[in-house]
């Protein structure tokens, strides 16, 4: 069988905990080969945000471009993609060339620093949740996106009715799944990993339930296995099993 392709259109994270870095971690542990169309660069680190340089458009389709002709796609996923007109090329791409994606719309930093600029969401919901197989905000963003707070199960019901098919929110899709939560002060990237994960999985031909249970237990264990001491503040997850080689 050939090796799944998983790409990933997102922002980088110099810190190596998010992003870009956590996402080729995350297609690497469930076994596909991954591939990276940048979007923005940030100055991050395990405290926070402190800049962030968005990429030319013309240079993130030549991206899109480069590695669907030559390597080519099986699924993907969207992360920080921070302005509207970065989405719009995403949108004007991905809508001739389809494949199975999830979308993570990437509002907040773990730190609370902004990656999504306001006038960013209408075209995020409008444009990019329609070709999504799946969304997954986590819980401060499903609440933004739905307009208020409410149950995990009233918050996808909101989301779906905006034109997601599917809608991940904090481990619920339109069906529970149970997943253990770690009071471990090492979650930055961990809806990185989740998302990656479950594009990973639709990449190897599971449904979209099997992934989405597959996802959330990847990001519970790399929770669970996240690396407190690195940096001040945060520590990022680690799907790779680093600690266990240490």
């Amino acid at each position: 069988m050939a090796v799944p392709r998983c790409l990933t259109i997102a922002g980088s994270d110099s810190g190596g905990g998010a992003g870009i870095q956590a996402d080729l971690k995350a297609f690497a542990a469930a076994g596909c080969h991954g591939s990276t169309a940048i979007v923005a660069l940030t100055a991050q680190n395990t405290l926070g945000v402190t800049a962030v340089q968005e990429l030319p458009l013309g240079f993130v389709q030549a991206q899109l471009e480069a590695v669907f002709a030559d390597i080519g796609v099986d699924a993907a996923k969207t992360g920080m993609l921070f302005s509207r007109a970065v989405i719009e090329t995403v949108v004007d791409f991905l809508g001739e060339h389809r494949v199975p994606l999830v979308v993570d719309p990437v509002m907040l930093a773990t730190s609370g620093a902004k990656l999504l600029e306001d006038d960013a969401v209408e075209s995020l919901v409008t444009r990019l949740f329609p070709l999504a197989t799946v969304v997954t905000p986590n819980l401060l963003e499903a609440e933004a996106l739905a307009g208020g707070s409410g149950t995990p199960e009233e918050l996808v019901e909101r989301i779906h009715e905006l034109g997601a098919s599917a809608v991940v929110v904090t481990g619920r899709e339109h069906i529970e799944i149970p997943v253990e939560r770690h009071e471990v002060a090492a979650t930055h990237g961990a809806g990185c990993t989740h998302s990656a994960t479950l594009a990973a999985l639709l990449a190897r031909g599971e449904t979209l339930e099997d992934a989405a249970r597959g996802a959330a237990q990847a990001a519970s264990d790399a929770v669970w296995n996240g690396l407190t001491e690195i940096g001040g503040g945060e520590g990022p997850v680690d799907v790779l099993g680093i600690r266990s080689r240490a």
